[in-house]
């Protein structure tokens, strides 16, 4: 699995999504100025496991800076459009990437794409808090340490912590195990060094279905503000929680195939989809 190690100073997202390339004239410059909200977009990507396909031909654009969430039945390919982000798929022998899949305009599955670098810029919460077994302040400086990156890790740690809605918990015991916090602390550890790198992107993978109510609205309240300065993309199989964090819903239905996709608000009140509609009310799912 690839850490989420990053980057210890923030600079300009333009220039530094080359992805250990020159992006800046890999897309048209009007063409991006008027798409500038759209921060992630896939374009007809289909995902394989051998001859099974898992994702069938899923095109929407994800905004910047906003939380999309993912809903649908399990099985219907929400975790595995996740992984195509930031190609984790590329760790499963059996996967096929068909499509493109663009941040900021890049297609992240060119031939010059660097994946690790890719994972610096899209950090990854999985569902299961999985912190390492180090100190809390070495989990949140794991990244930058591995890179071999410069700066005040001291300022970093203290404000990754602060941002994942830590810090006041565990500021008296920085050098205890992390593995010794609750599991709501550890998922919000877990962010804390998610962040800690300054990624644009933050997926979430069914993050608090492991934690109790208290820790899930703690999740959730950070959630919400992660987007102020972090584009946040979270699948979930609760649609309820869904309808309360997110700015737009993308549900996948049986087939990995992507059935609507658009503000939260008008799909959980009024979706154009019958099937959706279907789903969202219980009727099957």
């Amino acid at each position: 699995m690839a850490p989420d190690g990053g980057e210890a100073t923030t600079s300009d997202p333009a220039t530094e999504m080359s992805i250990e390339t020159d992006v800046s004239t890999s897309v048209d410059a009007n063409e991006y100025e008027r798409e500038a909200d759209t921060l992630v977009e896939a374009r007809d990507v289909s995902v394989y496991y051998n001859d099974t396909r898992a994702l069938n031909d899923i095109t929407m654009e994800i905004p910047e800076n906003r939380v999309t969430a993912m809903i649908g039945p399990s099985g219907c390919g929400k975790s595995t459009f996740l992984r195509c982000i930031n190609r984790m798929n590329d760790m499963i022998d059996a996967a096929r990437v068909e499509g493109d899949l663009l941040l900021r305009g890049k297609n992240v599955y060119d031939d010059d794409v660097d994946p690790v670098a890719l994972r610096r810029r899209v950090g990854m919460v999985f569902q299961k808090p999985n912190p390492f077994p180090k100190s809390i302040y070495d989990n949140v400086a794991y990244g930058l340490e591995i890179q071999g990156k410069e700066g005040d890790y001291d300022a970093i740690v203290e404000e990754s912590l602060k941002r994942a809605a830590l810090w006041d918990e565990v500021k008296d015991q920085l050098h205890e195990s992390g593995l010794d916090l609750s599991g709501g602390q550890q998922q919000r550890l877990c962010i804390a060094r998610a962040i800690a790198p300054d990624p644009e992107v933050i997926l979430m993978d069914e993050p608090a279905s492991a934690l109790d109510p208290v820790a899930t609205s703690k999740i959730e309240d950070l959630i919400d503000d992660l987007a102020e300065e972090y584009t946040v993309v979270i699948v979930t199989h609760n649609m309820q929680q869904a309808a309360r964090i997110s700015d737009k819903t993308a549900v996948f239905l049986t087939g990995g195939e992507l059935v609507e996709f658009g503000d939260t608000d008008k799909l959980f009140e009024n979706p154009d989809s019958q099937r959706v509609e279907d789903y969202i009310t219980g009727k099957f799912g």
